[in-house]
This record gives structure tokens, sequence and C-alpha cells, in this order.
């Protein structure tokens, strides 16, 4: 009986694994924190790689000891998941794409061309100008709002802290390259699309998209809310999340055929 009592738990309660945005800083205690006592796996990622498809090698990798797991991804996080996911990977149980896109999400040739030459600025471009505007364009309205006060400056901090120059233009390289729009449809397990209210950086297509390609999507849309959201918003992020996991099917559908 106690075999199986520890089996069914096991099935209801997935290891959560949480992939970082642009900064390549893990999730840190704050934002773990309302997660309790679920299973839980955070990870940095690797330095200076401007390939999609490397990152989610570098996911698998690290957690290729789980046999049952969500994954989490924010922002490009979430197109690293969401790499992942295409690949149909034994273990995976759900996916969680936050602030996400499955291409690139700048429409404007202006936005894009400045992006690129940005991406490749360095020493001190990078810290005055690269990182401030960014900054500029992860902010929304809502950010002072949350469970922990955001701000421009504060978003600027966690490049400053977390993200090499050269990291930094290796993303960049590696989101104007990744397009998985065509493959939406090997996605074959449960997702959740989280949606901050307002997003400059991602915008609305984004999720449309995602939603329109992948076979068992949903949208969850936070009300007053910015691309920050992870940061802000800690427990109204993560209490979406554990929703749509508490939901979720006790045996793993897909992943696994």
């Amino acid at each position: 009986m106690n075999t199986v009592n520890a089996a069914n738990t096991a099935e209801k309660n997935p290891t959560l694994v949480f992939i970082p945005c642009l900064s390549g800083a893990p999730w840190s205690v704050e934002q773990l924190a309302p997660y309790g006592e679920a299973p839980k796996r955070t990870l940095r990622l690797p330095e200076g790689i401007n390939d999609i498809e490397r990152y989610a090698d570098h996911v698998e990798n690290a957690i290729a000891d789980l046999d049952d797991y969500v994954l989490v991804g924010d922002s490009f996080g979430a197109n690293i998941a969401l790499a992942l996911a295409t690949r149909r990977p034994q273990g995976l149980r759900a996916l969680v794409l936050s602030g996400g896109f499955a291409a690139n999400p700048i429409d404007s040739k202006p936005l894009k061309a400045l992006a690129q030459v940005m991406g490749k600025a360095p020493g001190p471009l990078y810290r005055q100008l690269t990182l401030r505007a960014h900054a500029h364009r992860l902010a929304s309205p809502f950010d002072g709002e949350g469970q922990v006060p955001w701000s421009e400056a504060r978003s600027r901090e966690l490049f400053l802290a977390s993200t090499p120059a050269a990291s930094y233009g290796a993303r960049v390289s590696a989101i104007f390259t990744a397009d998985y729009v065509d493959v939406l449809g090997q996605v074959q397990v449960p997702t959740l699309v989280l949606t901050p209210s307002h997003d400059v950086l991602i915008g609305e297509n984004a999720s449309k998209i995602m939603l329109a390609g992948i076979p068992d999507a949903r949208e969850v849309v936070l009300p007053r809310t910015g691309h920050m959201f992870r940061f802000s918003h800690p427990a109204t992020y993560a209490a979406a999340v554990k929703n749509f996991i508490a939901a979720l099917p006790t045996t793993r559908q897909g992943a696994d055929a």
C-alpha cells in the first residue's frame, strides 16, 4: 500500500524545471518560494551560445535523471523549453511558456536592425546603451504593483550582474535564427501559455501563434502585469502555474508514446 501511495504521489508531483530568461540567471529563492514543497529545479544558462537547439541540449542533459517533469520557460527560456518539447522527450508531463515566442517576435525591420547592432555593442556601450534600451522595452506600467516592486533600473541591474555582453549578443542572435512555428504540432503535452497583460517587447501575435499551433494549449492572461512578471509578481505567476499543474492528468500522455 505504501509503495502504491508513493507511486501515486510521484505521478501527481512532477519536478518543475525552471528555464531562465535572456539574462541567463536562474530562478531566485524568492521566485521559487511560492511553489512550496513541490519538487523543483532551476539552472543557469551557459554562456556565449548562439543557437536555441544547443540551449535545449544543455537543459536536456541537465535533467536527464528526471522521469516526470514540467518545463517552465520564461521569455527566452520559453523558446528553449519549446525547442525541447518539440523533441517529445520521455518524461515531459507538461509545458509552461511565459512571455514566450515560437519565432523572433520583432516584426519591425528597423527594430530588428537596431537589436542586431545593440547586441554586438561592447563594454561601455553595452552597459550604458544596450541595457538601458533593453530595460525600457521590458518595462510596463504595472511593474511597481507586484509582490516585488520592479523597475527599469532593476532590470538593468539584473543583466549587469548576470549577463556578459558576449552572451547577450549570442542570445539575441539565437532569437533571430530560431523558428519553431512549423513544428508546434510536435508538442504533444498540455501547454500553458502564460501571458502578461502588457508586453511591448513580445507583443500579442506571439501567444496567438503558439495557441494556434500547439494542439493542447490554453492561455492565461495575468491582469496588470508586464513582461517581467516572473520578477515583479512571483506569487501571482506561481499561482497560475500551480493551478495549471493541479488540473493535469495524473498520468503522462503523449510524451512516452
